[in-house]
């Protein structure tokens, strides 16, 4: 195996077209996170961004998009932002990550949503999750048909919800779009408020997570673009979503809502619309992302497995990371919250440093945030 890395506007179009090729399963892309125009748009906000061209008997095999070394550490592109991370590969090829690691200059790698495509077996996966998918292909009565027979009381509740929502705001629409921008900064702003009042990392004050968004926003390419929905009752704004849309795919990536309308779930009833008006979008599948939200259950038609972890090839980095995990362990004899200590340590601090390149500021947000831990929303 060869390993060869290059700038993603050095690629070929032919090139791009076996990525998004291969990055496709049954007609349709796993994820619009896997496809090489994701890693264009963010090569498009930062600088290091890089493709690994895998090789093999001088054929190109596979394509992994990162963010170049930093501090012997890489990053899947666009991480930790990015729902779904991992080599692309040709159908039947099987290899890992960790087996190119030292080949493009890293000691280690961080990742949060890996999709294991190649079935690798040796990553150090510390956690697996699952993406919820909403399959849609039979058309939305059939979808709710299913849904409502395995989870009747959930459906009924939301449809009263429903019903009182436009009883007390007024009739319920959905819009698909955001010509002027001013729908995604209500989102930003509802969106900073939570991550405020829950103590997290604003993403939205990210400069180049920021202007990713927008960016994608402003994409008009039904094939791969940013996609804001949004839900009225009335002339009122309730709720509003933001995600990534790839031909019949669309991912939901960041929902928000106003807290006055809270009582009547205006996020679930953006997601009802959405499902209901799926043939008239030309939506076959919904990927609600992983974990978090109890509700999901409630809607998943299959869910696709997300690993959490990394891949450490032998280096001064690796000692590194050995020691911290032996601190880990003789941490989790203390009592109470102090046994979390370390561990909610290492996970804040590669959050933040795969947001800020910079060392300097790193460390300053990293300071704020032990000192602000995360608070229940």
């Amino acid at each position: 195996m060869r390993v060869k890395s290059v700038s993603i506007r050095d690629l070929s179009q032919a090139q791009l077209e076996q990525w998004r090729d291969w990055a496709c399963q049954d007609g349709q892309p796993v994820s619009p996170y896997l496809l090489p125009d994701f890693a264009i748009a963010v090569a498009n906000v930062r600088s290091d961004v890089q493709v690994a061209l895998i090789s093999e008997d001088d054929e190109t095999i596979g394509y992994f998009a990162y963010h170049a070394p930093r501090r012997l550490g890489i990053r899947p592109v666009g991480s930790p932002m990015s729902d779904y991370q991992g080599v692309v590969t040709k159908p039947g090829t099987s290899f890992c990550a960790g087996d190119f690691l030292t080949r493009i200059g890293g000691g280690f790698m961080a990742f949060e949503n890996w999709w294991n495509g190649s079935d690798c077996a040796s990553m150090d996966t510390r956690e697996r999750d699952g993406s919820v998918v909403v399959d849609l292909s039979d058309g939305p009565d059939a979808y709710f048909e299913g849904r409502k027979a395995a989870h009747k009381s959930q459906f009924k509740k939301i449809e009263r919800r429903r019903r009182n929502a436009e009883r007390d705001f007024g009739p319920l629409r959905l819009q698909s779009g955001d010509p002027d921008g001013r729908l995604l900064d209500t989102l930003t702003s509802w969106k900073s408020e939570q991550y405020d009042r829950t103590g997290k990392l604003d993403v939205f004050n990210v400069g180049w997570a920021r202007q990713l968004i927008e960016n994608l926003n402003r994409l008009e390419d039904p094939a791969f673009r940013g996609e804001v929905y949004s839900l009225w009752f009335g002339d009122h704004l309730a709720a509003v979503e933001f995600g990534l849309r790839a031909s019949g795919v669309y991912h939901s990536w960041f929902p928000a809502y106003d807290e006055r309308f809270a009582k009547v779930s205006p996020g679930l009833l953006l997601l009802h619309e959405i499902f209901h008006a799926a043939p008239e979008f030309g939506l076959s599948r919904v990927d609600l992302g992983k974990g978090g939200a109890h509700y999901k259950t409630y809607y998943a038609s299959y869910e696709v497995p997300l690993d959490t972890g990394r891949a450490i090839a032998p280096s001064f980095a690796a000692l590194g990371i050995r020691t911290w995990d032996i601190a880990e362990t003789a941490a989790s004899i203390l009592p109470g919250k102090l046994s979390e200590l370390p561990a909610r340590a290492r996970r804040r601090w590669a959050q933040i440093s795969a947001f800020e390149p910079d060392m300097g500021a790193a460390l300053a947000i990293f300071a704020k945030a032990l000192r602000n831990p995360p608070r229940a929303a």
